[in-house]
């Protein structure tokens, strides 16, 4: 058992304005109110108050420091088996939805709730021996009528379509929920969108306090049960994650209609609430008003039970709220008079417990049978043996290592297994390991073929990208040799997107590369794509310029402007501003700065509008080059599978002569003569091709046993000037090598 008082914690919201009426220390706040004279009477109001908390946090202070500080310690509890509740309270607009849920902008500002889903998971991944399970509910109540937030029956469109809630109370005084429904979340996306849909379904207003006020009460509950593999007990846990409604004092905000009725509603609920607290802090009172409302029936644990609780209370401190701050303040130290006995819900598995009782009885029974039986001298039966060597033959085979052999209570069958297991035991130390169950080499010959029709794809697929390459090059070295001077590729660079559809060219392998880049050098758009590329880094160097200029006018606008004020307080000290009975007097130092003001005006309101100009046509030209990428890749690929087809259909590859019936001794003589070439990261790069189904063209069928041999001296090389197949000594290299893996690979087929 824990007992521990209610652990209350302040945050500040941030202002823009001018904070004179408060101090913050690491755990206390200091309010100063100023008196106002008044006409007529002496006004003895107090000028200082101070409370004290846990810890106060300031307006820059970030999420991350807030959950450390206040969170985690209850959502480490609720981890291991307790009861623990945060919630937030204080007036509406202060901060407490921002606290309690967090901000949607950034993601560095999420609230408690996602913060604690978070840790919970990460606590579960290192904790690999218990079993953890998570289920989320989400209760709203608004206008004390409750609401199941994470409805997935049916589209919700209004608070109507959701189902109610209601409370109904045991013979024990504990309230139980009817119709909220509970979702297990076995990843943390699970729960974050379970979150998601419930904040879309949240009741919110615009208010003259707040431009999204949350207009109800909002619960969300986190049930976590832990099971260690060495123990039969089973912990629960709850963590209560609060996000009250926010006070507002009616005659200052001016609210009528539905928001006045609503205001009435919150405020009344929050009276009821401050009702409980002021009760359990007098030990003297015997009766605790849980039932004045909804909202005090659910956190009764977390008021006065099991449970550790925290609280934020959170303030703002402008002027006009600094009456409100000094009552959340004061509710604050009410509540931190509350103390709570936590225990660790702990409880046995159920069918662990019957489990063990029935194999307790069943000991205790064979222990009488025993103890009170005569051994019989009868031999056993048949079916009694038989039985006998199941029974041994399953508790051998079984995994599970609380399996147990169950033989009665006979002296005769318990010899015989014994015996039993003295012949299984020596008759496995003399089996050869050769005569062993067949069943592993079977596996490892599925998977055996399983790669060769893997490889004899991949073989299919290299060659049709080899025939297309040797084809291209041929070409090439024909076109080369009637023009005189060099031709020059430039590398087309896409505009960047973050569709991973759009990066299929960028994963090509190194034979579709190359092919794609002749390809592209010869496209008829070529010229259109290289003037828009042009077009566009003109327009970006120019935005770049104009935006340069821009923000040089805007710093000496805001420099003049503060030169004017320096110049009139100058004025002033020495007395020859304006006033009254004066007469007007004309600075002309200052009426120059002005004039210059409305020229950089002017200047500015010019460069930017040319700079919204630029931001449209670069944004069209992007689009432009987006199409234009898109249908570049469109067309390499129809052109790539029409070469690849072209070459199937002929009766060999285009780079390879057929060569003379070998022997399988001058075959592997011709295959030894070949160099090694291919690299490792080569062959890596092969097996990636044979998988990047989106880039390469379907696969061929099989090759068959009558391939003829690809280790060949082709008599369409000219060894005297050493051109190879193509011309080129590296691609020539390339080819030799992949021909003998590739015989490497058949030669192994056939044995």
């Amino acid at each position: 058992m824990v007992k521990q008082g209610i652990k209350i914690f302040l945050r500040q919201k941030p202002t823009k304005a001018k904070i004179g009426y408060t101090e913050l220390e690491k755990s206390l706040i200091t309010f100063h109110v100023p008196k106002e004279d008044s006409e007529g009477y002496i006004n003895n109001k107090k000028e200082s108050y101070k409370f004290k908390f846990e810890e106060v946090f300031p307006g820059d202070t970030e999420q991350d420091l807030i959950f450390e500080k206040v969170c985690k310690s209850a959502a480490e509890s609720a981890k291991n088996g307790y009861n623990a509740t945060l919630f937030a309270y204080g007036q509406t607009g202060s901060g407490k939805t921002f606290t309690i849920t967090g901000g949607a902008e950034r993601y560095k500002d999420r609230g408690m709730i996602p913060r604690s889903i978070s840790y919970i998971f990460q606590e579960f991944e290192k904790s690999p021996t218990s079993t953890y399970t998570m289920h989320i509910s989400y209760l709203e109540i608004y206008n004390e009528t409750g609401y199941d937030l994470l409805d997935p029956a049916k589209e919700v469109t209004r608070l109507e379509d959701l189902p109610r809630v209601h409370l109904q109370e045991d013979s024990d005084g504990n309230f139980h929920t009817r119709n909220l429904t509970i979702h297990q979340a076995n990843t943390e996306e699970d729960a974050l969108n379970l979150l998601f849909m419930g904040d879309t379904n949240r009741m919110t207003a615009e208010t003259p306090m707040n431009m999204a006020s949350t207009r109800s009460h909002c619960i969300f509950t986190i049930y976590i049960s832990c099971k260690s593999q060495d123990s039969p007990t089973i912990r629960r846990g709850k963590l209560h994650l609060v996000d009250l409604a926010g006070s507002e004092r009616v005659g200052k905000t001016g609210v009528s209609g539905t928001l006045l009725n609503e205001a009435k509603y919150i405020n009344l609920s929050l009276h009821f609430l401050e009702q409980v607290i002021i009760a359990l802090s007098e030990k003297s009172r015997t009766h605790i008003p849980y039932r004045n409302s909804m909202m005090t029936s659910m956190l009764r644990d977390s008021l006065g039970g099991n449970c550790l609780t925290s609280m934020v209370a959170t303030v703002s401190v402008d002027r006009r709220n600094i009456d409100e701050s000094i009552s959340t303040c004061r509710f604050a130290q009410r509540v931190a008079l509350i103390k709570n006995d936590a225990i660790c819900n702990e409880e046995v598995d159920p069918k662990l417990e019957i489990a063990r009782l029935k194999k307790e009885v069943q000991n205790l029974q064979d222990d009488i049978t025993l103890a009170g039986r005569h051994a019989s001298s009868d031999p056993l039966s048949e079916s009694e043996l038989n039985q006998c060597k199941e029974m041994v033959n399953k508790f051998i085979e079984a995994e599970d290592s609380e399996e147990r052999l169950d033989v009665e209570a006979d002296f005769r069958k318990i010899h015989f297994c014994y015996q039993y297991f003295k012949h299984l035991l020596r008759q496995a130390s003399s089996r050869p390991l050769t005569n062993r169950d067949s069943s592993g080499g079977k596996q490892m010959s599925e998977d055996a073929n399983k790669e060769l029709t893997k490889l004899r794809d991949l073989i299919t697929q290299r060659d049709t990208e080899i025939n297309i390459l040797v084809n291209l090059l041929k070409k090439e070295k024909a076109r080369l040799s009637n023009s005189k001077g060099d031709a020059s590729v430039e590398s087309l660079s896409l505009p960047p997107s973050k569709n991973t559809s759009r990066n299929n060219l960028k994963n090509l392998s190194k034979g579709r590369q190359e092919a794609f880049d002749i390809f592209r050098r010869d496209y008829k758009n070529n010229h259109a794509i290289e003037q828009n590329k042009a077009e566009l880094k003109a327009k970006m160097k120019e935005a770049k310029q104009i935006g340069s200029v821009v923000n040089r006018v805007r710093e000496k606008i805001n420099s003049l402007k503060s030169s004017i004020e320096q110049r009139r307080v100058a004025m002033a000290v020495q007395g020859l501003g304006s006033s009254e009975g004066q007469g007007s007097h004309v600075d002309p130092v200052e009426e120059d700065l002005k004039r210059q003001i409305e020229r950089e005006k002017e200047s500015y309101k010019t460069t930017f509008a040319r700079l919204r100009e630029l931001k449209t046509g670069i944004e069209h030209l992007q689009h432009i080059l987006e199409q234009q990428r898109v249908r570049l890749q469109k067309d390499f690929e129809n052109w790539f599978a029409e070469q690849a087809a072209a070459i199937i259909q002929q009766s060999k590859p285009a780079w390879q002569t057929p060569s003379p019936k070998l022997s399988q001794k001058d075959r592997s003589q011709a295959s030894s003569e070949i160099p090694q070439i291919i690299s490792p990261a080569s062959e890596a790069d092969n097996h990636s091709t044979a998988h990047d189904n989106g880039n390469l063209p379907p696969p061929l069928p099989p090759i068959s046993k009558k391939s003829p041999t690809w280790i060949s001296h082709s008599a369409n090389v000219d060894n005297s000037e050493n051109n190879g197949v193509t011309g080129d000594s590296n691609v020539d290299d390339d080819i030799m090598a992949f021909m003998k893996a590739r015989q490497a690979l058949l030669r192994k087929n056939r044995k």
